[in-house]
């Protein structure tokens, strides 16, 4: 069964993009812990974490590690925080997000309504982070 980020992926629904590759997307989470919280999702439809066979979940998390590098740098945070909660939608996915405060790691008290002008800036300024770190090349126009 198709879930949420499938019909995300496939433009479905909107999603705002920052990385694309032919195994994986990174797109904005519409209920952030902190501005520029992302999710980096595999297209294909993996339910849990403990079934990815390990290749595949090393270069899902090496997605995360240049995503949580984006996020660092777009925000001057002292940490990116990664975490895979899972109970949200059943399709695999890692939170990668800048990190200021140990609450920035509780995923329940994400802001349910964020400013659409707040996603398109947070959009902006991974993009551009990603584009000076050297990661053009998956950067979606």
């Amino acid at each position: 069964m198709a879930s949420v980020f499938s019909a995300i992926i496939e433009g479905q629904l909107p999603g705002r993009f920052v990385w694309e590759d032919d195994e994986f997307v990174a797109f904005l989470t519409i209920a952030p812990v902190t501005q520029g919280h992302t999710l980096v999702v595999p297209r294909k439809e993996i339910d849990q974490w403990q079934d990815v066979d390990s290749d595949t979940f090393a270069r899902l998390n090496g997605v995360a590690q240049k995503i949580g590098q984006a996020v660092r740098r777009a925000w001057n945070a002292p940490r990116a925080g990664l975490l895979i909660a899972g109970l949200e939608v059943p399709h695999l996915h890692v939170h990668v997000f800048p990190a200021f405060t140990m609450g920035n790691f509780d995923i329940s008290s994400a802001n349910p309504h964020p400013t659409p002008e707040s996603l398109d800036e947070a959009q902006t300024k991974i993009k551009t982070a990603l584009r000076d770190l050297g990661y053009a090349a998956h950067v979606p126009a």
